[in-house]
């Protein structure tokens, strides 16, 4: 009976321990998917990686092992902390459900919801996983390359997945709005200078606990624990310390470059936008706020993306511009703007005699919700399922707005995830940031993640930013990354404040994204001068 009772004891703790790998990588998944909005927890992201750290490392370190370690692959606890981050921080999607104003019936539109979700929550799991196989195949190197490639390694998948449609959580977003001296680092290498940090610090203690593990047998266990802990925390306070600088220099506000300018938020739910209704709604809201903020003596009105739902070449009859020859103030309006037989997103800049003289056409579309991946295929299935227009396209990526006051930087809606977009806009002479976008068909807390990501770019680029959007977050930043205002969330409301043009260029904004390519140079350097190192180590005890 005993043996029996023994031997079924033995079965649950094998199977608890086959479990615990499994177990840490999803709690600490799910750990850094609370740093961002509606929970806000930034600072979990300087630990939340670091158990996954240990998990990879010490496969890669037992792998050959006999017998096996308990975890036979990294890739299974890998790829569950990708779904878990992920899928937690970008849960606000499934707010489009359901989409019956659409005319999508309840349970496909569930589907395309579970899908969208489910997809960009596995995208992230294979993201991480090949991360993880990297890691492994270092093999038994020193911990200071395991750090170093580790963070190149990171930032360059980082890289390449933001040079794709479907881009949103960066480790760097983590920490916006809430630390706004660390995000300060991004203007000398953009949001892969935060992220660099992130993994670097998350490396350093995953290390300094490992080591300590090690360090049992030796005579000095505490040695090993210092060294690392001591790297990490010391690296920590530095960089804090240069984003500090960065942070507290005074902006400068010369009276020649101010502007005053307006912003309305219509609050018009989209299930009303597109009818009769919400077109009377918008000609009102849109109308009247103008009318408000022009007699307050503003240079020039921002509004959200698609504030009127009409073409181009109906939006010259509009009541809204009707007020703008009047009153004679610029406007940036939100419509859809043609090319040929298809459609774009975009903001037309209106002087002050009513005359479109810029437009800006939206250049990254979110996937299904803006137009139909592999169209060939699927459009005909998505089709049917949803009235969503196929022929929407997107604009050229080297669009340049210039206006009454000199050249705008843009962004609609998604793009304020790419970094590019208005590092590119920057370099080229814009000197504030306009910011037209729509977030009412999903979660409340994604306006919030949407204005955390409108703060870094401000912050990248040293630009003051403008943000307007039809529900909420509307907001005004300071290049600093400071929200001077900022909207309640389903409401209408107009304000109007003093933003500075700049022509100021980071470092970011002059040579891009430098760092990855450094740190993956570096990788490489240290690969071969630790192998070198080996094998004269090994030739000589030979």
């Amino acid at each position: 009976m005993r043996k029996k009772q023994n031997k079924k004891q033995g079965e649950q703790e094998k199977r608890l321990t086959s479990s615990l790998p499994y177990l840490i990588a999803l709690t600490s998944g799910i750990l850094m998917g609370l740093t961002v909005a509606p929970v806000g927890a930034w600072f979990l992201a300087w630990i939340a990686l670091a158990p996954l750290w240990v998990l990879v490392v010490s496969f890669s370190k037992h792998k050959n092992q006999s017998p096996p370690a308990s975890s036979s692959s990294p890739a299974p606890p890998a790829f569950l902390w990708g779904i878990a981050y992920h899928g937690i921080a970008l849960s606000w999607i499934t707010g489009i459900h359901p989409m019956t104003w659409l005319g999508v019936p309840w349970l496909p539109s569930l589907a395309i919801t579970l899908f969208c979700w489910g997809f960009i929550s596995v995208l992230g799991g294979v993201f991480v996983t090949i991360w993880a196989a990297v890691m492994v195949r270092l093999g038994d190197r020193k911990s200071w390359l395991r750090v170093l490639i580790g963070t190149g390694v990171w930032c360059g998948l980082e890289s390449l997945w933001s040079a794709g449609p479907l881009w949103w959580s960066s480790l760097a977003y983590t920490q916006s709005p809430h630390n706004l001296v660390i995000l300060h680092l991004g203007q000398l290498s953009g949001p892969n200078t935060v992220t660099a940090a992130i993994v670097a610090i998350n490396g350093l203690i995953a290390e300094g606990w490992m080591n300590r593990q090690d360090a049992k047998i030796s005579a000095a266990p505490w040695r090993f624990v210092n060294n690392h802990l001591a790297t990490a925390t010391g690296l920590l306070i530095t960089l804090h310390l240069i984003g500090l600088i960065l942070y507290i220099r005074p902006i400068a506000q010369v009276p020649e470059a101010a502007l005053r300018i307006g912003i309305i938020q219509g609050n018009i739910p989209n299930r009303l936008l597109l009818g009769s209704e919400g077109f009377r709604r918008a000609q009102e809201n849109y109308t009247n706020g103008y009318i408000t903020l022009a007699d307050q003596g503003v240079d020039g009105v921002l509004t959200p993306e698609g504030a009127l739902p009409v073409f181009q070449r109906n939006l010259m009859q509009t009541a809204l511009v009707s007020a703008v020859r009047e009153k004679g103030v610029v406007a940036w309006i939100g419509a859809f703007g043609e090319r040929g037989r298809s459609y774009t997103i975009s903001l037309f800049t209106f002087n002050g005699n009513g005359e479109i003289i810029s437009r800006y056409d939206k250049a990254k579309l979110v996937p299904l919700g803006e137009y139909i991946p592999f169209e060939g295929i699927l459009g005909g299935i998505i089709q049917r399922l949803s009235p969503l227009n196929a022929h929407q396209i997107p604009g050229s990526a080297n669009q340049l707005v210039d206006t009454p006051f000199g050249r705008a930087i843009v962004g609609i809606c998604y793009e304020s995830a790419f970094p590019e977009q208005f590092r590119r806009q920057a370099a080229a002479g814009g000197q504030f940031i306009l910011s037209s976008s729509n977030d009412a068909h999903y979660s409340a807390h994604m306006p919030f993640q949407h204005h955390a990501q409108d703060i870094m770019r401000a912050i990248e680029t040293d630009r003051w930013a403008v943000r307007a959007t039809n529900t909420g977050y509307s907001a005004f930043v300071d290049p600093h990354g400071k929200t001077l205002w900022i909207s309640g969330y389903n409401t209408y409301e107009t304000h109007a404040a003093t933003i500075y043009r700049r022509q100021t260029q980071t470092l970011y904004v002059r040579w891009g994204d430098w760092l990855t390519p450094l740190l993956l140079g570096l990788s490489v350097v240290g690969w071969f001068v630790e192998k070198g190192n080996k094998d004269h180590y090994e030739q000589v005890i030979k």
